[in-house]
C-alpha cells in the first residue's frame, strides 16, 4: 500500500501535481498564516482590524429611530437660552417634573449632581425621592481617583455607573455591564457606593447606567436578569456573551469586568433628541416621552463629555458623540436584543479565525499557482479580495458577525506574492544564489590552462610519456595468451630490471589528475558563463568573477617530475 502511494505521487501526473501544489501552495500558506497569527498575538494588526470594524459599522444601512428611547439634551442653545452652566438643581427639578407629566417608563439622569448647583437643592432631592422611575449615575473610583457619588435621595438599586471603556485609540466600541470599584490606596471614612469593592464578603458588582435603565424597562415586560451555569448574564433567552481579552480583532481588550461589544444604531437620527428648552416650554409631542426610556444629559461641547466612536472617522462636522447619546445607544441595543431578537455582535474562536486566515492564504496561493499571466492574476486577486470583504460585510450587516477581515486579506496578498516568486523565479533565484556562493571560489582558468600546457609540451614530459607507453606495452606482452590450447606467444620479463616502472606509473597517475583538474576548470567556466548569461538577460549586469592562482604544489611536483625524467634519460 505504501509503495503504491509512493508510486502514485512519484510517477502519476496527478500525484506529481498534488505534490507540487502541496510543496508550493500549502506549505507557503502555512508559513504565511503562522506569521500573521504571530503578528496578531503581538498586537501588530489590532489597529488595522479595529479600523476595518469601524468601516463595517459606518457602512451599514440607516435604521429607523428607536421609538423606545429619547434623549433630552442640554445643548449650547439651551445654555444661551437658560443662561446656566452647569444646569442648576432648580431647573433640573422642573425638567424632571415636566417629563413625569408625559408618563415615561424610566428617566435616567446622566448628570453628576453630588455637589449643589445654583438654587433648588431641596426641590431636586424631593423629586428624586418621590419618583421611583428616576435613575442616576455615579463614577467609579480608581487607585488614585475617589470617583463621584450619585445625587442625594437616590437609593442604591437605582444607581448605575457612567464609566465607559476606551480602546487603545480612545474610541468607544464596547460597553460595561457590570463592574467592581477599585479600592483607593488611602481608604476614606465614609465611602460612597461607587468606592466600595466588597459588601458582606461579596464583590460589589455595580450595573451600568444603561443596563439599569434597560432592566427597569424590561421588568414591565416580565423579563428579568438571570445567570447561566457559566456565570454569564442572560435576559430572557438571550445570553449576553462576555467579551474576552482576545475576542474578535482585539489583541488585549483589557476587559477585566463584564463587557460586550456596543452595537450602535446606524443613521444620524437613530436616537431621537429634544432640547431642555423645548420640554420646559411644552413644545414637544407627548408621544415622544410616553412609555419610553428618557435620558437627560449634556450635548453641549462646553461640558466636555464627548467621545470618539466608530463614526468619528466619517466626514461630518462633529466627529465625537456625547456620552448621554452613547448610553442611549446601549439601552436601545439591550432592548432590541430582547424584544426584537436583534443579534448581539459575535465573533469566532481563535481556532476558527486561524482556519479562516489559512483558507484565504490557500486561495491566494492557488490563484498564483494556476494563473501565469500577471495582467490576469492581479484583477482576479482583487476580485477575491472583494469576495472576502463581501462575506465579512454580509455577515456583519445581516447577522452581526465580526469575523477577521484584515488578517485573511494580508494572507491572500502575501501568499499570492510568495508563490509567484517561488514558482516563477525560483530557478533564477537559486542560480543567482549559487553564483554568489561560487564567487568566493575565485578561478583564473586561463592561467591554469597555460601552465598545464607548458608542462605537458616540454621535451622531458614527452619522453616520460613515451617511456610510460613502452612500459605499458612490455607489461602486456608478459601475459600468456592461448588459442585452441596452443601457445602462440610467451615473453618473459624480469621485473627487477625495471625498478622505475612504479615511478612511471605515478607519473602517469599525476598526469591524469592534472587532466581531470583541467576538465573541472572547463566545466566550472561553462557553468558560471551560463549563470552569467541568465543574469545578464534579467538585470543587464555582468557579475564579477574573481581569480585564483595555480596551485603551487602542482607546479613544484611537476618540476620534480621533469628533473626525474632528465636523470632517467641520461641513464
Amino acid at each position: 500500500m505504501i509503495s503504491e502511494v509512493r508510486s502514485f505521487f512519484g510517477q502519476h501526473p496527478v500525484g506529481k501535481g498534488l505534490m507540487a501544489f502541496g510543496g508550493t501552495v500549502v506549505l507557503t500558506s502555512l508559513v504565511v498564516t503562522g506569521v500573521i497569527v504571530g503578528l496578531r498575538q503581538l498586537g501588530a494588526l489590532e489597529g488595522f482590524e479595529l479600523d476595518a470594524y469601524d468601516q463595517l459599522v459606518r457602512s451599514r444601512p440607516e435604521q429607523e429611530p428607536d421609538d423606545r428611547v429619547l434623549v433630552v439634551e442640554y445643548s449650547e442653545a439651551d445654555i444661551a437660552q437658560i443662561k446656566e452652566f452647569p444646569i442648576s438643581d432648580g431647573t433640573l427639578a422642573k425638567l424632571l417634573q415636566k417629563l413625569q407629566e408625559y408618563q415615561p417608563r424610566a428617566i435616567g439622569i446622566d448628570i453628576l449632581r453630588d455637589v449643589p448647583q445654583g438654587t433648588g437643592r431641596e426641590n431636586l432631592i424631593d423629586v428624586l425621592q418621590k419618583n421611583e422611575n428616576i435613575l442616576a449615575v455615579c463614577k467609579m473610583s480608581s487607585l488614585s481617583e475617589p470617583g463621584v457619588p450619585a445625587a442625594p435621595g437616590i437609593p442604591d438599586e437605582r444607581i448605575g455607573i457612567a464609566d465607559l471603556p476606551f480602546d487603545s485609540d480612545v474610541s468607544i466600541r464596547r460597553t460595561i455591564l457590570l463592574s467592581v470599584p477599585t479600592p483607593l490606596e488611602t481608604p476614606v471614612n465614609d465611602p460612597h457606593l461607587c468606592q466600595i469593592s466588597e459588601i458582606d464578603g461579596y464583590e460589589n458588582q455595580l450595573p451600568s447606567f444603561a443596563l439599569n435603565l434597560a432592566l427597569f424597562y424590561l421588568e414591565q415586560e416580565d423579563v428579568f436578569l438571570d445567570y447561566t451555569e457559566t456565570g454569564e448574564l442572560m435576559l430572557d433567552s438571550t445570553v449576553l456573551t462576555r467579551l474576552e481579552q482576545h475576542s474578535g480583532g482585539y489583541h488585549k481588550s483589557g476587559a477585566v469586568d463584564y463587557q460586550i461589544m456596543l452595537d450602535y444604531r446606524s443613521g444620524e437620527n437613530a436616537i431621537e433628541q429634544v432640547t431642555v428648552t423645548d420640554v420646559l416650554e411644552g413644545k414637544i409631542d407627548p408621544n415622544l416621552v410616553n412609555d419610553r426610556v428618557v435620558l437627560v444629559g449634556y450635548t453641549a461641547t462646553t461640558a466636555n463629555d464627548d467621545f470618539a466612536t466608530p463614526f468619528s472617522a466619517a466626514a461630518q462636522d462633529r466627529v465625537e458623540m456625547p456620552g448621554v447619546v452613547i448610553h442611549a445607544h446601549i439601552v436601545s441595543q439591550l432592548l432590541g436584543t430582547v424584544l426584537d431578537s436583534r443579534p448581539l455582535i459575535w465573533y469566532w474562536s481563535q481556532g476558527n479565525e486561524i482556519l479562516w486566515i489559512f483558507l484565504w492564504s490557500v486561495v491566494g496561493g492557488t490563484l498564483a499557482w494556476k494563473i501565469r499571466r500577471p495582467w490576469i492574476l492581479i484583477p482576479v486577486a482583487v476580485v477575491a479580495g472583494g469576495i472576502l470583504y463581501g462575506i465579512s460585510y454580509s455577515l456583519f450587516v445581516q447577522q452581526a458577525g465580526w469575523i477577521p477581515l484584515v488578517p485573511p486579506a494580508v494572507g491572500l496578498v502575501l501568499t499570492t506574492f510568495s508563490v509567484v516568486i517561488i514558482d516563477r523565479y525560483g530557478q533564477v533565484v537559486a542560480k543567482t544564489v549559487k553564483k554568489l556562493l561560487r564567487i568566493n571560489i575565485e578561478i583564473d582558468q586561463t592561467k591554469k590552462e597555460e601552465e598545464v600546457a607548458q608542462i605537458i609540451e616540454t621535451d622531458s614530459f614527452q619522453e616520460i610519456q613515451l617511456r610510460a607507453d613502452e612500459l605499458r606495452l612490455r607489461r602486456q606482452i608478459t601475459k600468456t595468451t592461448t588459442y585452441n590450447d596452443r601457445v602462440t606467444d610467451r615473453v618473459e620479463l624480469n621485473w627487477e630490471e625495471l625498478p622505475e616502472l612504479d615511478q612511471y606509473q605515478q607519473v602517469l597517475q599525476r598526469a591524469k589528475v592534472l587532466r581531470h583538474q583541467l576538465n573541472r576548470v572547463e566545466d566550472q567556466r561553462e557553468e558560471i558563463e551560463e549563470v552569467d548569461h541568465s543574469t545578464n538577460d534579467s538585470s543587464g549586469t555582468m557579475p564579477r568573477v574573481h581569480k585564483q592562482a595555480f596551485n603551487p604544489e602542482d607546479e613544484t611536483y611537476l618540476s620534480q617530475l621533469q628533473s626525474r625524467a632528465r636523470r632517467m634519460r641520461h641513464k
